[in-house]
């Protein structure tokens, strides 16, 4: 068996893994529920991963559930996409030139 990763975003902070395991077993076996929670506080960042057990599986759960209302949200479902290498901030991304100031 294959096992599909899902990204679900857009959540509202009440929504738990237990709430999730139960809704996106529905359409299959639920490997996992993950809920990303934010390091320093624990709560959660409003994205989770489910791993389901088969491809089929995950893409009813992704027809049925993407842009669905959960708790007062239309939640985002798809397919994880592969984390990248290198990914995250580099030098002086997005924050304009340095020098400046000196003039001869």
């Amino acid at each position: 068996m294959e096992i599909t990763k899902l990204y679900v975003g857009n959540l509202n902070y009440s929504v738990d893994e237990n709430k999730l395991q139960e809704i996106f077993s529905s359409y299959g076996t639920v490997k996992s529920a993950s809920l990303i929670t934010d390091r320093d506080t624990g709560r959660s960042k409003g994205f989770a991963f489910i791993e389901m057990s088969s491809k089929s599986e995950a893409e009813a759960a992704i027809a049925a559930l993407n842009e669905k209302d959960l708790n007062g949200r239309n939640i985002k479902v798809n397919e994880a996409r592969p984390k990248t290498e290198g990914g995250g901030g580099g030098y002086g991304r997005g924050r304009g030139g340095g020098g400046g100031g000196r003039r001869y």
